[in-house]
């Protein structure tokens, strides 16, 4: 079943402690993580889009990208403003590029979960993934104003938002590679 809500790779990160764009790390039988994720994710959604701060992909010349806003700052925050700017959905599934072994499950419960909710993102028994779960429009105006207070803190934005967490027992399929370590494992 492909599901209708559009889902966004967020791809516009410095990739500070990989010293290298991960985004365009070779991935599994991919030429990078962000071809490995978008194939993956491909055969869950109708629609695809990138979030970055350029266009810097070429695994696909029909690629959906949405371009953040503000150039400058890496922000997770800024690329959600661009994402709800450029996207009138309601619904909107959000995953970063660097958690490429989330499992189809478990966005499929997440997206059932998510109806009541303006933030609906998952946890495992370590930590909350701030980054994995869907947003609804209803957040815009509270981002916009956090962006204007220059508060970047998605954490914050949930909180403070109608949100749940679900909680999923296999941790290993929210590793979040920023390392060249955390690199290697996953891509065994």
């Amino acid at each position: 079943m492909i599901i209708d809500i559009p889902c966004v790779i967020l791809a516009g990160g410095k990739s500070s402690r990989m010293g290298e764009d991960k985004s365009l790390l070779p991935f599994k039988d991919k030429s990078s993580m962000i071809e490995y994720q978008y194939n993956k994710l491909s055969k869950i959604f109708s629609n695809i889009f990138i979030s970055s701060k350029t266009n810097k992909f070429t695994f696909n010349k029909n690629l959906n990208i949405i371009i953040d806003n503000n150039k400058t700052i890496s922000s997770p925050m800024i690329a959600l403003e661009s994402i709800f700017r450029n996207l009138k959905n309601d619904k909107i599934f959000i995953i970063t590029v660097d958690t490429p072994l989330i499992e189809k499950n478990t966005i499929n419960n997440i997206l059932k979960s998510c109806y009541k909710y303006d933030i609906t993102i998952a946890k495992d028994k370590n930590k909350v993934h701030n980054l994995c779960g869907v947003f609804s429009r209803g957040i815009y105006t509270n981002i916009i104003n956090l962006l204007k207070d220059n508060n970047h803190k998605i954490n914050y934005l949930i909180k403070n938002s109608n949100h749940k967490i679900l909680y999923f027992d296999n941790e290993k399929q929210f590793i979040n590679i920023n390392t060249k370590q955390e690199y290697q494992k996953a891509n065994y």
